[in-house]
């Protein structure tokens, strides 16, 4: 099929195929006792399915779509066996997500217009929010280009110590004040140090706080306006982390911050450790929001640019 034919980084794929494996197992597990003994692909072996997709966190929605897109094709071919039935996932998942996601990531890049490029990081406490942006402060750098990091998590005195880790870790200037400083204050201040050293990229932390939503859209909002002082169109990129290894909850706290602020991209960490990869396919194909990025190790290389053909490819491999 087209969609596969591009040839992927061996050593990203590799990377790639060995994150996503304990999830692969935990389908095909699943997969291999729905099918046994049926030769035919028909309504009973679809039902088996269905539940095979929900049951790996693809989600209700994204199931159903998956669900009547092999209907199509059953009543099209008329005799479809169960040995075709992974190519066949394969296929129509990737065309489900290639109607989508319009925008995502090709490398670690950041305009050529947008300087300094302002990517404002959101997203709960403990879902590898700091290690991500150490991730990507560090791909950014190894593409040439200047990263200048804002501590603006102020609520924890973790989350400022744990910044100051990877821009010490990376070799990247950050910007910090105490802990209970007004984020704004830190957006402020990060923002001006990153025009004054001509910084290509700004990467703003923020707090992981959910519980309630109305003081989370404010505060984001005043930190918003405050960087808007010194950039004008800053934030360029909102992007929110979500933990992989949480299954439905990573849609619900998508949900609940796509309502809380705009978001505008998504990244999904954790995915080496669980089997519950298949959420990234959920939300790639409902929410109308580019994943980016993501994790699939520990390692400071392991946050990758996320390709839908090579996702597919490697999970239905």
């Amino acid at each position: 099929m087209s969609l596969f034919k591009k040839i992927f980084s061996s050593e990203k794929k590799e990377t790639l195929d060995k994150g996503l494996e304990k999830s692969k197992t935990s389908f095909f597990s699943k997969l291999s006792k729905a099918v046994a003994g049926k030769s035919k692909v028909d309504d009973e072996v679809l039902d088996e399915l269905e539940e095979v997709l929900v049951t790996s966190d693809v989600g209700v929605k994204t199931t159903i779509k998956v669900i009547e897109r092999i209907e199509n094709r059953v009543s099209k071919d008329k005799y479809l066996g169960t040995d075709e039935l992974n190519q066949i996932l394969r296929e129509e998942i990737a065309g489900l997500l290639s109607e989508t996601n319009v925008g995502e990531a090709t490398d670690f890049e950041v305009p050529k217009d947008k300087k300094p490029y302002v990517l404002m990081v959101v997203g709960v406490n403990g879902v590898g929010k700091t290690t991500t942006i150490g991730k990507l402060a560090h791909q950014f750098k190894n593409k040439g280009l200047k990263v200048v990091l804002g501590a603006a998590d102020t609520f924890r005195a973790a989350a400022i110590d744990q910044l100051q880790v990877w821009a010490d870790r990376v070799d990247v200037p950050i910007v910090k004040q105490d802990m209970g400083s007004d984020p704004a204050s830190v957006a402020f201040d990060t923002l001006q140090s990153g025009v004054n050293q001509d910084a290509d990229v700004i990467i703003i932390d923020t707090a992981g706080r959910l519980h309630n939503k109305v003081n989370l859209m404010n505060e984001l909002t005043k930190v918003k306006r405050v960087m808007q002082k010194v950039i004008g169109d800053a934030p360029h990129d909102v992007l929110l982390v979500l933990d992989g290894s949480t299954g439905q909850n990573a849609f619900e706290q998508a949900k609940q911050f796509t309502a809380a602020t705009e978001v505008t991209s998504l990244a999904v960490t954790k995915l080496d450790g669980t089997a519950k990869g298949g959420v990234v396919i959920g939300i790639s194909d409902q929410f109308q929001i580019p994943v980016k990025y993501i994790g699939v190790g520990e390692g400071i290389e392991d946050l990758q640019v996320f390709n839908k053909y090579e996702f597919v490819d490697s999970f239905f491999k």
